[in-house]
């Protein structure tokens, strides 16, 4: 896992972090963790955008499988 150093915080900033932390019961880390994976999350559009993107890339072939469970249950096998 990688690391960051971030220089020149705001004082105010640091301790509202850490009231944040003890709050939560847990470590300035981990709190600051959270909050940086929760920035860079992808938005609920930006989730669905990318499902339509991969579902537009697959190919759509609706076919009724009627007759595939008839020939598996009259013992015909439709692939052979």
């Amino acid at each position: 896992m990688g690391q960051i150093l971030v220089r020149n915080l705001d004082d105010a900033v640091i301790t509202r972090l850490k009231s944040r932390a003890a709050r939560s019961g847990k470590s300035l880390e981990q709190t600051v963790r959270e909050i940086i994976a929760d920035a860079v999350r992808p938005s609920k559009e930006e989730a669905w955008a990318e499902i339509d993107r991969i579902r537009a890339m697959t190919p759509r072939k609706l076919e009724s499988s009627v007759a595939l469970i008839r020939a598996f249950r009259d013992g015909d096998d439709p692939d052979s």
